[in-house]
C-alpha cells in the first residue's frame, strides 16, 4: 500500500542521487539514502559538523556488520524453547565528526544565510560529495566542501576530505576532529521493525590513546563482550595550532587556524574500527594504527581512485542499463550500489535487512539473503556469494544446537532472525515456525552449485548443511492415512497467516530439499565413495535415510482446490473469511500496525507473496494456466504490506502476460526507497526490495529461468523502454543480455562457451561465435 510519508524529490540522473536543499523535513530520510557502506562499516548520510534540528528527525548512526550487542529476552509468560537470547546492531562510536568555527561563530546550516547547497552521492566512484556556501549571523561567509568515502578495498577503514575557504574575511577559524563514544541505539516504539529494547548506552569505556592528530577509543559491550577500538587520524594542510581535549567519551583534536580570504584551509580525516569478533583483542589498537598509517600515506585521492577502480569491476559485471525510463535507471544502479554496501564477504557476516544504513529489525538476517539477495550477487559477483554461503555453515553448530531445543533429536535449524548464529526471534509464530528458512538455506545452494560447478564447495561445506537441514522435514512431518507426507504447524512467508497445516510454500519448498539431499548423497555415493563415507560419518548418515527422503518427497501433500482450480495456500485459508478491503480505512495499513496478530490470522489475506513466490521458485513444477489462476486469485488478497512483495508479482505478472501490472509492480519495487512507498525508509534501506529490483529485470522482463543449472530466457521489452540489457555469469562464463525492439542480442564475453534456451530454441556461443541476435 502506498504510503503519505515524507518524500525528498532528486533529479533523475543515472549513475548519482542528488540533493540541493537543505530540508529538516525529509533530513531523517536522506540520512538513509545518502549513507556509505562497504560490507562492515556504515555511515549514515548525517553531516560532519552534526545536526541541530528538530528532534525525532535525525539518526546519526555508524553501524559494524556483525558487531552487535546481547541482551536477554523477558516474556511476562515464558514457554520451553522460546529464543532466550536477542542480539542487535550497535550504534557505535561517530569517529566523522568535524565541527567548524569561524571566530567564536559555529557552522551551523540552520542558523545564519544558506546561500546554496548541493549533496551528491556517485554510484561510480562511491564517494559522497557536498559543496555549500554559508554566512554567519555576523556576516562572516565561507564555502565548505566535503568528500567522503567508506573504502572498499580496506574494510575496516573510512575517510573524509573537508576543505574550508573564508570567501570575505580573514581571521581565525577553528576545525574540530571529534570522536564521539557517548552514543545510543535507537529505542523500539510500537513498531516492531524499529529499533532495539535497550536504552542506555552499550559500550562501555575500557581506555584512550590520544596524542596530536591521532585519537583512539577502547570499549568493550556489555553482555556480549567483545571489545571495541575506534581510531581517527587527522592531517591538516597549512600551519595549525593543534590541542586535544577530552570529556569522558568524546574526543577531540583541535586545529587553530589562521586564514586569508580566498584561500582555502582542507583537513583530512581518516577513520577506522577493529573488533574482537575479529581480532585478538591485543592486536586492536596496533591494526588501527598501521590502518591509518598507511592511508595518511596514500592520501585522500589515493583512496578515490582505489574506490573507482573497485566500483568499475563491480558495475563491468553487475550493471543493468535501461534505457526509456530515467526513474528506473536511477532506481536500479541505486539499488546495486546499496546492495554492494550492505553485504558481508567475509565469510563470518551477511546480509541485514536494513544494510549498514539504519537499525531497522535491529541489523537482523533473515531468509531475505537466500531467497531474494543471493541470486543477484550469484549471477554478478559469485565470490560474494560463495561468501553468503560460508556464514550458513559457519551457524551449522548453532543451528544444530537450536533443533535440539525444538525437540529434533538430529538434525539443524537456522534460525528465524540472527545475527552469530542464535535465534533472535521472540514472537514465534511469526519467526521460528517459519521453518522454511532451512529450504531456502537449501535452494540457494542448489543454485550455486548448479550456476557455478563449485564441486568442491559441496564436498566441503554444502552437502553436510543440506543433509542436516533436510533431516528437520523427517522429524516435524508424519504421513497420514492416505500415505500423504503432511508437515504441520508451521508458518509460510505470508506472516499474516500463521501456525498452518501444509502450508504450501513450505511443503513444495521441502520437497525439493529432500529430493536434493537424496540427490547428493547418492551421487556422491556412487561417483566419489572416499568424500561419502566421510561426509556420513560426520553426520552420522544411517544409510537407510536417503530413501526416506525421497519417499517423503514422493507423498509430499501439495494442497490444491479443485473447484478454484488454485493451489491453496495451506489447509484452512481458503475456508477463513476475506479481508474487507472495502472498508479498510487506507490509513490502516499496514495492517499489522493497527490490528491484533489474531484478528489477522483469522482472514483471508496476504501480507506478501506465498503461493506465488513458489510459482517462481518452483517455476518448471507449474503450467502457465496454473499460474495465471494462482496469481489471480492471491493478488486480490495481498495487501502488498510487506517490501518483499511487489517484485515477486511483478514477475509473476510478466510471465502470464499482465505486462501492465508487471511494469506497475517493478517501478514500485525499483524506487521502494527512493520514493519512501512503505513510510519507514528512515530507518534504513529495504535490501531485498533492491535484489528484486535486478530479479524483475532478469526473471521478470528477460524470462529469465534457471532449472538444474540450465538456463532459458523468454525476453520481452516494456513498451516505455527503448532496450534494456543486463550480465550474469554462468558455468563459468559471462553472458550479455540486451533487449533491443523486437530483437534479443546475446553476446558471450568470458569464458570458452555457454549454451541456453531462447524461447524454446536452443542456443550456443562459443569464442568463435560470441554473439547472436534473436527475434
Amino acid at each position: 500500500m502506498q504510503s503519505d510519508a515524507i518524500k525528498h524529490t532528486y533529479p533523475l540522473e543515472p549513475w548519482c542521487i542528488r540533493e540541493t536543499s537543505f530540508d529538516t523535513e525529509s533530513h531523517f530520510l536522506d540520512e538513509t539514502l545518502f549513507a556509505l557502506g562497504n560490507g562492515y562499516i556504515g555511515l549514515r548520510g548525517t553531516h560532519e559538523e552534526g545536526y541541530t534540528g528538530p528532534r525525532g528527525t535525525s539518526l546519526d548512526g555508524t553501524y559494524l556488520n556483525g558487531f552487535y550487542e546481547s541482551e536477554s529476552i523477558h516474556y511476562p509468560e515464558a514457554a520451553y524453547g522460546l529464543a532466550k537470547t536477542n542480539q542487535f546492531m550497535l550504534n557505535v562510536p561517530n569517529a566523522k565528526g568535524i565541527a567548524l568555527w569561524l571566530e567564536d561563530e559555529r557552522f551551523d546550516p540552520l542558523q545564519g544565510t544558506l546561500h546554496s547547497y548541493e549533496r551528491v552521492l556517485d554510484f561510480r566512484t562511491g564517494v559522497l560529495r557536498r559543496t555549500l556556501q554559508w554566512t554567519s549571523p555576523r556576516g562572516r561567509k565561507v564555502a565548505i566542501e566535503s568528500r567522503r568515502l567508506v573504502s572498499f578495498a580496506e574494510k575496516h577503514l573510512f575517510a573524509i576530505e573537508y576543505e574550508v575557504t573564508p570567501l570575505n574575511f580573514s581571521g581565525h577559524i577553528k576545525l574540530v576532529s571529534s570522536i564521539d563514544g557517548e552514543v545510543k541505539n535507537q529505542e523500539a516504539g510500537d513498531d516492531p521493525r524499529v529499533g532495539s529494547a535497550v536504552s542506555g548506552q552499550s559500550l562501555r569505556l575500557v581506555g584512550v590513546e590520544q596524542s596530536p592528530h591521532f585519537s583512539a577509543l577502547i570499549q568493550r559491550t556489555a553482555n556480549s563482550g567483545f571489545l571495541l577500538v575506534s581510531a581517527a587520524q587527522t592531517d591538516l594542510r597549512g600551519v595549525a595550532e593543534v590541542t586535544q581535549s577530552r570529556e569522558f567519551q568524546r574526543m577531540e583534536q583541535i586545529y587553530s587556524v589562521a586564514v586569508m580570504q580566498g584561500e582555502a584551509v582542507r583537513l583530512t580525516k581518516y577513520g577506522c574500527y577493529y573488533s574482537s569478533r575479529d581480532y585478538a583483542e591485543g592486536e586492536l589498537l596496533s591494526r588501527a594504527q598501521a590502518t591509518l598509517a598507511i592511508a595518511a600515506a596514500k592520501g585522500f585521492r589515493a583512496l578515490v581512485v582505489e574506490q573507482e577502480q573497485y566500483l568499475a569491476d563491480f558495475w563491468n559485471h553487475a550493471d543493468v542499463e535501461i534505457s526509456g525510463d530515467d526513474a528506473l535507471q536511477q532506481g536500479i544502479r541505486f539499488n546495486e550500489f546499496h546492495l554492494l554496501q550492505s553485504v558481508g564477504r567475509d565469510g563470518r557476516t551477511n546480509i541485514s535487512a536494513k544494510g549498514v544504513t539504519g537499525e531497522g529489525y535491529e541489523g537482523h538476517y533473515f531468509w531475505d539473503t537466500e531467497i531474494y539477495i543471493f541470486p543477484f550477487f550469484l549471477y554478478s559477483k559469485p565470490e560474494i556469494a560463495k561468501k553468503l554461503l560460508e556464514y550458513r555453515y559457519a551457524g551449522l553448530p548453532l543451528a544444530r544446537e537450536r533443533a535440539r531445543q525444538m525437540s529434533h533429536a538430529q538434525g539443524a535449524l537456522y534460525p528465524w532472525r540472527t545475527i552469530a548464529g542464535v535465534e533472535c526471534s521472540a514472537y514465534y509464530p511469526a519467526g521460528t515456525a517459519q521453518y522454511h528458512i532451512n529450504a531456502d538455506i537449501a535452494y540457494s545452494i542448489k543454485l550455486y552449485v548448479e550456476a557455478t560447478g563449485d564441486q568442491d564447495y559441496l564436498l566441503e561445506y554444502g552437502a553436510e548443511i543440506v543433509m542436516e537441514t533436510a533431516r528437520i522435514w523427517m522429524g516435524i512431518g508424519a504421513y497420514d492415512r492416505q500415505g500423504r507426507y503432511r508437515i504441520n504447524e508451521v508458518t509460510g512467508p505470508d506472516e499474516y497467516t500463521a501456525l498452518v497445516n501444509n502450508n504450501y510454500y513450505t511443503n513444495a519448498m521441502a520437497r525439493m530439499h529432500l529430493d536434493f539431499a537424496a540427490a547428493i548423497a547418492e551421487r556422491l555415493a556412487a561417483e566419489r565413495p572416499a568424500d561419502y563415507r566421510r561426509i556420513a560419518a560426520l553426520v552420522r548418515l544411517d544409510e537407510n535415510e536417503p530413501a526416506q527422503w525421497r519417499r517423503a518427497a514422493a507423498q509430499m501433500l501439495l494442497p490444491y482446490d479443485e473447484a478454484l482450480r488454485i493451489h491453496a495456500q495451506d489447509d484452512s485459508f481458503l475456508d477463513k473469511k476475506v479481508w474487507d478491503f472495502a472498508n479498510t480505512p487506507r490509513e490502516n495499513y499496514p495492517l499489522l500496525l493497527n490490528y491484533h496478530p489474531m484478528v489477522i490470522y483469522r482472514h483471508q489475506v496476504c501480507k506478501q507473496a506465498d503461493v506465488v513466490l513458489a510459482l517462481l521458485l518452483l517455476s518448471d513444477q507449474f503450467t502457465l494456466e496454473d499460474k495465471r489462476r494462482d496469481f489471480d486469485y492471491y493478488e486480490a488478497v495481498t495487501t502488498h504490506d510487506s517490501s518483499l512483495s511487489s517484485c515477486i508479482f511483478s514477475i509473476i505478472a510478466a510471465e502470464v502476460g499482465y505486462h501492465g501490472k508487471a511494469y506497475d509492480y517493478f517501478m514500485e519495487t525499483a524506487r521502494l526507497d527512493l520514493d519512501n512507498t512503505h513510510g519507514n525508509t528512515h530507518y534504513g534501506v529495504h535490501t531485498a526490495a533492491m535484489a528484486g529490483t535486478w530479479m524483475g529485470v532478469a526473471y521478470g522482463f528477460a524470462g529469465m529461468r534457471v532449472v538444474d543449472g540450465k538456463v532459458r530466457f523468454a525476453p520481452a521489452l516494456p513498451k516505455q523502454w527503448q532496450h534494456y540489457q543486463f550480465k550474469m555469469h554462468l558455468h563459468g562464463a559471462l553472458l550479455q543480455v540486451r533487449v533491443d525492439g523486437e530483437r534479443t542480442q546475446y553476446s558471450l564475453l568470458q569464458g570458452d562457451g555457454l549454451a541456453f534456451e531462447h524461447r524454446g530454441q536452443r542456443v550456443e556461443l562459443t569464442m568463435a561465435a560470441p554473439v547472436k541476435e534473436l527475434a
